[in-house]
């Protein structure tokens, strides 16, 4: 089992670009032909939020023309920049039967075979930060007691401070030592994937690692100081692959671009 993850692309409406000149409709096509030209291809591609810039219909619609030569499932994130009930409508048919089995919130539970893909809603209408209130992590709670097979947890915000004091402050701010409970009570826990910081972070939680993807856009500028400022940076995009292999998943991160192809070793 192969996972593409992709993260933040920030899609906007034909013809436009985001903010500061960042043209993230061209840099998402390009994220679609490097997952394409993947070797083997990914079984599914599960996408972290964010995945338009500003919720609306025509961002969606111009989404999906942009992700249409994926033709395997696609599993979207809800995200802050996301509109919940749009993202629902938009992917409902890449999505099948499991639209039918979502909450209030945009989570859900994906049978991948030998893993277990558990979807979660951060998401805080018209608010940057995230939370996960007692319904969101009841169902969580839920689906960990009901099957014992090793489980990839899915998210936006991701539930632990890296240390980007301005990107923290818009984080997971309700929920997120709830969460890690729940995650090193079920041991079966592979992995919390996440997205939200536009960089490739790691740490443990709850026992478990716990990623952030880089974005297939536009970076978050590394400032560790405790009051630096915010800004962007046009580092190298990126997505993660997570290869579930030797009873364990094993996870890379894919630079988006053209480096002159693989070469020999003298």
């Amino acid at each position: 089992m192969l996972i593409a993850q992709a993260s933040d692309l920030h899609v906007c409406a034909p013809a436009h670009t985001l903010g500061g000149g960042v043209d993230t409709n061209a840099m998402a096509r390009a994220c679609v032909r490097a997952l394409l030209a993947q070797r083997p291809r990914p079984d599914v591609l599960l996408l972290t939020g964010d995945l338009v810039e500003a919720g609306g219909p025509a961002e969606y619609r111009h989404l999906l023309d942009v992700l249409a030569p994926i033709g395997w499932p696609i599993y979207p994130v809800a995200g802050n920049h996301d509109e919940r009930g749009a993202l629902r409508e938009a992917f409902a048919l890449r999505m099948g039967a499991h639209r039918a089995a979502m909450t209030d919130f945009l989570q859900y539970a994906v049978d991948l075979g030998p893993l277990r893909l558990l979807v979660l809603d951060t998401v805080v209408p018209r608010q940057p930060h995230g939370a996960l209130c007692a319904q969101r992590l009841g169902w969580l709670k839920e689906r960990l007691a009901e099957d014992t097979r090793p489980v990839v947890i899915a998210m936006h915000h991701p539930p632990f401070a890296t240390g980007i004091a301005y990107m923290d402050a818009m984080g997971l701010l309700e929920g997120a030592a709830e969460l890690e409970a729940l995650v090193a009570a079920h041991p079966q826990v592979q992995a919390v994937l996440c997205g939200h910081l536009h960089r490739s972070i790691q740490a443990r939680f709850g026992g478990a690692p716990a990623s952030v993807c880089p974005s297939a856009a536009h970076q978050i500028a590394l400032n560790l100081l405790a009051h630096g400022p915010d800004g962007f940076v046009m580092e190298p995009p990126a997505f993660q692959l997570h290869l579930w292999h030797a009873a364990r998943l094993v996870s890379h991160t894919v630079p988006i671009g053209d480096f002159g192809g693989t070469r020999p070793f003298a």
